[in-house]
């Protein structure tokens, strides 16, 4: 029992960039059966240099004309090149893309007309290639949106994982958040001011400075990136503000039920069963 304690008393002081490799391991130690503690100093840091975390991360979000990306255009981008370790802006950009109408003009507030006006766009989408190329992941505020919009028109395909901040990351609880919280939401949970919305570049800077804010952010990136399982609650009808509750959506990926996608490790927590879906049944 003293070995365990002093044991304990060492894990604590070696602080948080050991934290979430040790729960890596231990998870991987009780899958096979095998003792979860670490043995020394020098095992968490042969774990930690094996397992890979999100050095530069590129916040990214979208401006369009409409919601159906077969119909409609993206009008503007803008991004953030963030570096995990150092919680600091390497460099940002925001440029326009030239559209003839703009139907969500009252919500994004970019007339179309402003668009077409002379500016070098092709060397814009070359800095943003650039800015994808040296970025580890791409975070974005509802991925699932904003991802669709590259490869068609003038932007290119983007071959890099995504995380996305409002499914894909569990905020920690004392911030009082929704299970899918709006971008607003979550910046003033971390006290950043809100001056402006639905503009590319601003809701980054908002995304931006949360991260900044964020103690916990290397486990929060790590957890988001484990692989994600499609759940179809087993719930009734009566119950079915559970569901809501854990973020699961009705009618969507799944007609019918209530579904969401995330990983095994946090289905663990639901208060509800669930089952399995394939992905593409």
């Amino acid at each position: 029992m003293k070995e365990e304690h002093n044991h304990q008393e060492e894990s604590e002081q070696l602080g948080f960039l050991y934290e979430t490799p040790k729960e890596i391991r231990n998870q991987k130690a009780k899958d096979l059966g095998e003792e979860s503690s670490l043995k020394s100093n020098e095992e968490r840091v042969e774990i930690l240099s094996k397992e890979h975390f999100p050095e530069n991360i590129l916040i990214l979000d979208t401006e369009t004309t409409g919601l159906d990306n077969k119909i409609d255009d993206c009008l503007e981008v803008g991004s953030i090149l963030f570096n995990v370790k150092s919680r600091s802006v390497l460099a940002q950009q925001s440029f326009l893309l030239p559209v003839q109408i703009n139907n969500a003009e009252k919500i994004n507030n970019i007339p179309a007309e402003i668009t077409r006006l002379p500016q070098p766009l092709s060397e814009a989408i070359k800095y943003f290639e650039s800015l994808v190329r040296v970025s580890d992941v791409i975070v974005a505020h509802n991925a699932e949106f904003d991802m669709k919009w590259f490869g068609l028109n003038k932007l290119p395909q983007i071959e890099k994982q995504w995380i996305c901040s409002m499914d894909d990351i569990t905020w920690p609880v004392d911030r009082q958040l929704k299970t899918r919280p709006s971008v607003r939401d979550l910046a003033l949970a971390y006290g950043v001011p809100v001056w402006n919305a639905h503009r590319a570049l601003t809701d980054c800077i908002y995304l931006s400075e949360v991260f900044k804010r964020c103690s916990e952010l290397e486990k929060l990136l790590t957890r988001a990136l484990e692989p994600k399982v499609l759940l179809r609650a087993e719930i009734s009808y009566e119950e079915r503000y559970l569901a809501k509750k854990a973020g699961f959506r009705w009618n969507d990926a799944i007609k019918g039920a209530w579904s969401r996608k995330m990983s095994r490790r946090d289905m663990q927590n639901l208060e509800f069963p669930v089952h399995e879906v394939d992905f593409h049944s």
